[in-house]
């Protein structure tokens, strides 16, 4: 099957960072099918993508939690573009509350399910698909919550980790394939996710610039990023403090 280079699915696209990753790519060139839950919605952004960028822009259906709809997503996805896309970008997350998650069981589920499980079921899809044709680009947004586990989400966190596992293994199954497998580690950012969190302004990016630093890696052929890069040394150090000093502290 053929491959459409310069197309690029972008799923969870009306989350902030989506909708600045599509812009990102239309920029350049590129032609988005945009997916997501609210239909209505992703047209009105559709539409103002093609004007502002005059690049192809389609919409589709998508949800993270209905796995057995995968499939046909991915179908939908080769209609639109008439062939293979050239990659997929998943940005599709849910952050619940820590507490409630504790005592929730369904929110814990459904935080796992979307960070994780939606993101397997559909990306081992696409890594069949590019693995057949010899091409194509598979990036998830992961977090640095996933590098350590913390008490104040460490449900989220969780689901991040066994994201970041899950690409690195699929980024050395995919290699020898030509196909490459971006994991993208953002840290905090100004997001409908984190309103009304107390962010420190100093470490906080807006869903643009990390877009664009998003972006940019994806198309230079990175591995592993973290957004914004300092986010690396940060979580280095945590990473690196000792166990019985970690648990005693209140982050």
């Amino acid at each position: 099957m053929l491959i459409s280079r310069k197309t690029v699915v972008i799923a969870g696209a009306l989350s902030s960072v989506g909708r600045a990753i599509a812009d990102q790519f239309a920029r350049r060139g590129f032609s988005i099918l945009l997916a997501g839950r609210d239909v209505d919605e992703l047209k009105c952004l559709a539409d103002d993508i093609k004007v502002r960028h005059e690049v192809s822009c389609s919409v589709r259906f998508f949800d993270a939690l209905d796995f057995a709809s995968h499939g046909g997503f991915l179908d939908q996805c080769v209609e639109s573009f008439g062939n293979t896309p050239g990659g997929v970008v998943y940005c599709a997350g849910y952050m619940a509350d820590q507490e409630l998650a504790q005592m929730d069981f369904a929110t814990a589920k459904r935080t796992l399910d979307t960070n994780l499980s939606g993101a397997v079921s559909l990306l081992e899809k696409f890594a069949a698909l590019f693995e057949e044709c010899g091409s194509g680009f598979i990036a998830a947004l992961s977090s640095v919550a996933g590098d350590r586990g913390r008490k104040s989400n460490y449900i989220y966190g969780a689901a991040k980790a066994g994201l970041t596992a899950y690409l690195s293994g699929l980024r050395n199954r995919l290699y020898s394939a030509n196909v490459q497998v971006i994991t993208i580690k953002p840290g905090f950012m100004d997001t409908a996710m984190t309103w009304g969190m107390p962010l420190p302004a100093p470490l906080t990016a807006s869903p643009e610039a990390a877009a664009k630093a998003m972006v940019k890696a994806i198309l230079r052929g990175a591995n592993v990023i973290y957004v914004p890069f300092f986010w690396r040394w940060i979580m280095m150090i945590i990473r690196y403090i000792p166990e019985w000093q970690f648990k005693k502290m209140n982050i």
